[in-house]
C-alpha cells in the first residue's frame, strides 16, 4: 500500500529539469562522461584516448542543454561573446559576428577540394560558406556607397585547416624563447641596437635606451617579441588560445578557464561549458593532426617548379622547411606567452604517428611549412576594412597543403592558386611581378609544384568517440 501512495504522489508532481534532461536526445550532447584537467595530468590515459575525447569536444553538435549559444542579450554589449542578439531572439543562432556553427568540425571538414567531390574528413580548411564575419557595425550589400561593390567593415576570413598545427606550434615557441634572449641581450647592453633574427627570420631591430625598450624597429611582430603563428593577424601564440576564442566566438561555448568555475557569465542558465580537462584534450587532439605532405617530390618537373618558385622570391617569405631543436611538443596550462617552459602538464613527441613530422638530422624535427611565421604588409588591394592598423598586414599563409585547400587567401576571394598569386601585393609585389613576367611553360611549372603540396590522406582515422 505504502508503494502505491509513493508512485501516486510522484506520478502528481511536475516534471523538472533534471528528468527532462534524462529523456531521449534531450539532454546536453557532451554527456555526463567528461574528461578533466586532473585526468589527464595523472597519466592515466593514453595519448589516443585524450586525443578520442578532443575529438568528441571538436565533433559534438552542441545544444542550449550543453550551453551553446549566447544568453539574454546585453545592450551594453552587443558584439562580444556572451550577449550578442539572435536571428528571431532564439537564443542560439547569429551568422554575422559568430553564433554560426554548432561543432568545430563544420568549418574545418573539407581534407581536399581538388577532387569532385570534395573529400571530407576531420581538420580540414572550410569553403566559402563557411567564412566567419567578425564584428561587423556596417554591411552594404546594395552598394549604397556607389563604389561598384558590397562593402562592410568588419573581417571577412575563411578557414584554414588544423593539420601539422603541432609542429607549427612547437616551432613558434621555440623562436619565441630565441627572440626572449634577444630582449634580454638588448636590456644588457643599453644603446647597442639588437638584430631580431631567429631560424633565418628577421623581426627588424630592438634597442635599450636606459629606462625602456624602442620598439619603434619591431616588424612583423607584437613588441613583446612573442611569435603567434595562429588567426591571419597573428593574435594567438598557442593552439589553445585559439580554440578558447575560436569556442566562445563561433560557439557560444563558455571556457572554465576562461569564465570561472561555476560560473555561468553568459546568463544562459549553464555553468562549466568547457572544461578545462576538455580543452586540453581537445588542444592536444588539434596539435597531434597528421602534418601535409609532399606528392613526387623528387620528380623532374616538381623540382624545375620548385626552383622557379624560389627564384621569382616567393622562398623569401614561405621559407620551404624550419627545423626545431626539439621533437617534443609541451602543453601548460595556465600558458606564459613569453615563457612557453611555465606550467607544463603535458607533453607528446611529434616525430613518427600519429603528427607524423620527420625527424631532423642534427636533432628535432622537418617543419616543411612554406612560411615564416611573421606579418607582412599585402598592399591595398588585399586589405580589410576593419579600421585597424593591421587591416593590410597578413601572418605567411603555410603553402604545405595548399594543393587541396582552394579557396585561396584570408577571405577566400581567390579561387584559383594562380589568382592568388596575381593578387599578392605590398611586400609581395616584386615576386608577383616576376611570376605574371614569367613565360607559361615556367608559370606552369611552378603551378605544378604548388600541386604537389598535399594534405594528408585519412586524417584522425585511428580514433573512435565513445557516445
Amino acid at each position: 500500500m505504502l508503494c502505491r501512495q509513493i508512485i501516486t504522489i510522484l506520478a502528481t508532481l511536475p516534471i523538472t529539469i533534471s528528468l527532462q534532461a534524462e529523456l531521449p536526445g534531450e539532454g546536453p550532447r557532451l554527456g555526463h562522461d567528461r574528461i578533466s584537467q586532473a585526468v589527464i595530468e595523472s597519466g592515466s590515459q593514453s595519448l589516443q584516448e585524450i586525443r578520442s575525447a578532443g575529438l568528441k569536444v571538436f565533433s559534438t553538435p552542441f545544444n542550449k542543454r550543453d550551453g551553446y549559444g549566447d544568453g539574454p542579450m546585453n545592450p551594453l554589449n552587443t558584439t562580444d561573446p556572451g550577449g550578442r542578439p539572435t536571428l528571431s531572439g532564439n537564443g542560439a543562432f547569429l551568422r554575422v559576428n559568430g553564433l554560426d556553427a554548432q561543432t568545430c568540425l563544420e568549418c574545418h571538414s573539407i581534407v581536399s577540394n581538388a577532387s569532385v567531390p570534395a573529400k571530407l574528413g576531420v581538420g580540414g580548411v572550410g569553403g566559402s560558406v563557411t567564412n566567419a564575419i567578425f564584428q561587423p557595425t556596417f554591411i552594404d550589400i546594395t552598394d549604397t556607397l556607389h563604389i561598384e561593390q558590397a562593402a562592410m567593415d568588419g573581417r571577412f576570413i575563411n578557414p584554414p585547416f588544423l593539420f601539422g598545427s603541432g609542429g607549427i606550434e612547437l616551432l613558434a615557441k621555440e623562436m619565441t624563447v630565441d627572440l626572449q634572449h634577444l630582449k634580454l641581450l638588448t636590456q644588457q647592453n643599453p644603446g647597442m641596437p639588437v638584430q631580431l633574427e631567429t631560424r633565418g627570420v628577421y623581426f627588424g631591430e630592438l634597442v635599450y635606451n636606459g629606462s625602456e625598450l624602442d620598439t619603434s624597429g619591431v616588424e612583423g611582430i607584437d613588441g613583446d617579441l612573442v611569435v603567434r603563428p595562429f588567426g591571419r593577424k597573428g593574435e594567438f601564440a598557442t593552439v589553445r588560445g585559439f580554440d578558447d576564442a575560436a569556442m566562445m566566438f563561433h560557439l557560444g561555448m563558455q571556457p572554465v578557464e576562461i569564465v570561472g568555475e561555476d560560473v555561468d557569465e553568459d546568463g544562459d542558465g549553464v555553468s562549466n561549458e568547457v572544461l578545462i580537462g576538455e580543452l586540453s584534450a581537445l588542444v592536444i587532439f588539434n596539435t597531434t593532426l597528421e602534418r601535409p605532405n609532399q606528392d613526387r617530390p623528387n620528380s623532374s618537373v616538381v623540382a624545375q617548379g620548385g626552383e622557379i618558385f624560389s627564384s621569382v622570391g616567393c622562398a623569401s617569405c614561405h621559407i620551404p622547411t624550419m627545423t626545431t631543436n626539439t621533437e617534443v611538443l609541451t602543453y601548460s596550462f595556465p600558458e606564459v606567452e613569453d615563457d612557453p617552459s611555465a606550467n607544463i602538464f603535458y607533453e607528446v613527441n611529434l616525430v613518427g604517428a600519429p603528427a607524423k613530422f620527420k625527424k631532423a638530422a642534427g636533432g628535432g624535427l622537418i617543419v616543411p611549412l612554406f612560411a615564416d611565421l611573421k606579418r607582412h604588409d599585402m598592399g591595398p588591394t588585399l586589405a580589410e576594412s576593419f579600421g585597424h592598423p593591421l587591416d593590410a598586414q597578413f601572418t605567411t599563409a603555410r603553402l604545405w597543403g595548399v594543393a587541396d585547400t582552394a579557396p585561396y587567401l584570408h577571405d577566400g576571394r581567390a579561387l584559383t592558386l594562380g589568382e592568388a598569386i596575381l593578387l599578392h601585393g605590398g611586400e609581395a609585389q616584386a615576386a608577383r611581378d616576376q611570376y605574371a613576367a614569367l613565360a607559361e611553360d615556367d608559370q606552369a611549372l611552378l603551378l605544378q609544384f604548388l600541386m604537389s603540396l598535399r594534405t594528408p590522406n585519412d586524417p584522425a582515422s585511428d580514433l573512435t568517440v565513445k557516445n
